[in-house]
């Protein structure tokens, strides 16, 4: 299992599940924050076509290329099915953002074989590793 820090460094792509066009909110302050040092991002929204210069996307299964990390701004409650899904596309590894925790999206994430996060901030994680794509 790698670290928090290990999978910013070896990931490229992030797929947003639940990132915003709302200025105000962290799911769109965090996302934003990442394309700005060089991640390349991949809003997760059935509610917008683009978001930070990039398509939008209806689920993780539309999305046409593969996804280093898939980064959750959704309630506790939808990480399980979000990690199911992430899951099924063969992504390497889930985040679920700071304040969501979630022991059966755990359970299969460990199941699967991928990395897990949770409870944990992509912005400060980066920052505290220093890390930037650019």
């Amino acid at each position: 299992m790698r670290s928090a820090h290990q999978l910013l460094a070896d990931s490229a792509v992030i797929a947003v599940v639940g990132a915003s066009r709302d200025p105000g909110k962290a799911a769109h302050r965090v996302p934003l924050e990442m394309q700005r040092h060089g991640w390349r991002i991949i809003p997760v929204n059935p509610t917008v076509d683009e978001l930070f210069g990039e398509q939008a996307y209806p689920t993780l299964a539309d999305i046409p290329h593969p996804v280093d990390l898939v980064d959750v701004f959704r309630p506790a409650r939808d990480a399980v099915e979000v990690v199911r899904q992430a899951v099924a596309i063969g992504a390497p590894a889930v985040w679920l953002q700071l304040g969501i925790f979630s022991a059966e999206a755990r359970r299969i994430a460990e199941e699967a074989g991928i990395d897990y996060v949770e409870d944990r901030c992509l912005i400060v994680e980066r920052a505290a590793a220093g890390l930037s794509r650019r």
